[in-house]
């Protein structure tokens, strides 16, 4: 087993680098660690590379343990949407989604367990932080779901699960070079949302990969934003948007703003016309998502036909709107709603 650092998990297969995984196949030939790292990010378990002698697999499927253990699966929309929740070695549970198209397919991973941002909305910050997951523990996600969505193309890699992707900075990063450097996702397939840590964005401005950022706005004025979005009190939306500039003007890459659509909160035609004001200047494409109700904040999605106008309202300023498909409401699908649903088992 691989040994760990105190206070944290121990150290699982894609937490390891190639030199500590050549250290654990030991004296084999030096083609050998080469073939194991290949076969792990291609998605097969260690007896399954059948290209290594038999001694090798039994030993590395004690020495190279997964780090994710399937606890429950959905499946939602004709197979089109399942959603894992997966119990970590120290028992914490997180989830991916992966979402299947005619001829490619999406996966949404956590980059928490839990998360601490406390946006009054969302089942995984009702639930609170329990910890930052690992590069490993993020990067098993992907390559679990590109294994599933065979033979379909795992195209899209969207880290907007649980947590808050820029409070985990350094291990989200990690990842996703990972994915660019050995799954071979191209930047502008890999998307990293935030619900508006401006230090983060200025971190990721400065990295030489030019990924997507999505923004969960929901509010584009300071008072509604204090009360969905508590961070907002921290950085408020001059920052915000600020970063997001420099953001767009530095990689060239096209901004997202994340809008959770709540009936009677942010869903009224002056919640358009200030939303319009910040996305027009950004040329920022705007995701509208009928939200998904929780135990914890009973208020509904608006209706179709209120979607609609809000999403026309928009057009007619001038903003790129679409609406996001609810995918998977019927199986908790929504960020931390199936691993609330379990903690709250007897």
């Amino acid at each position: 087993m691989i040994g760990g650092v105190p206070g944290r998990p121990p150290a699982t297969r894609f937490d390891l680098t190639p030199p500590e995984v050549a250290a654990v196949v030991g004296d084999e030939p030096a083609y050998r660690a080469r073939q194991v790292w290949a076969g792990l990010h291609a998605g097969r378990e260690p007896e399954e590379m059948t290209e290594l002698p038999a001694a090798l697999r039994d030993r590395l499927a004690t020495d190279l343990p997964a780090a994710l253990r399937l606890e429950h699966e959905s499946t939602s929309d004709g197979g089109d949407t399942d959603k894992w929740l997966w119990r970590l070695s120290d028992g914490a549970a997180v989830e991916t989604v992966l979402m299947r198209y005619p001829d490619r397919a999406t996966v949404c991973v956590s980059t928490q367990a839990g998360c601490a941002m406390a946006c009054s909305f969302c089942a995984t910050g009702q639930a609170g932080f329990t910890r930052h997951l690992t590069t490993g523990e993020i990067v098993e996600q992907v390559v679990r779901a590109r294994r599933s969505a065979l033979p379909r193309r795992l195209s899209n890699v969207v880290f907007m699960g649980m947590g808050e992707p820029l409070a985990n900075y350094g291990p989200v990063w990690a990842a996703v070079e990972r994915l660019h450097h050995e799954l071979g996702l191209s930047a502008r397939h890999l998307t990293v949302s935030t619900v508006g840590l401006v230090p983060g964005i200025r971190r990721l401005t400065s990295e030489t990969l030019p990924v997507n950022l999505a923004v969960s706005l929901h509010a584009a004025n300071d008072t509604l934003r204090d009360e969905l979005v508590p961070i907002n009190r921290r950085y408020p939306l001059a920052d915000l948007l600020a970063a997001c500039r420099d953001y767009v003007t530095a990689k060239g890459r096209r901004l997202s703003f994340e809008w959770a659509l709540i009936d009677g909160v942010n869903d009224r035609p002056a919640d358009a016309d200030e939303l319009a004001g910040v996305a027009i200047p950004l040329a920022a494409h705007v995701n509208l998502i009928p939200l998904n109700p929780t135990p914890g904040y009973l208020v509904r999605g608006p209706s179709p036909a209120a979607v609609r106008a809000f999403r026309d309202r928009l057009r007619g300023l001038g903003v790129n709107a679409t609406v996001r498909r609810n995918r998977g409401a019927d199986i908790d699908a929504a960020c931390g709603q199936l691993a609330a649903r379990a903690a709250a088992r007897p």
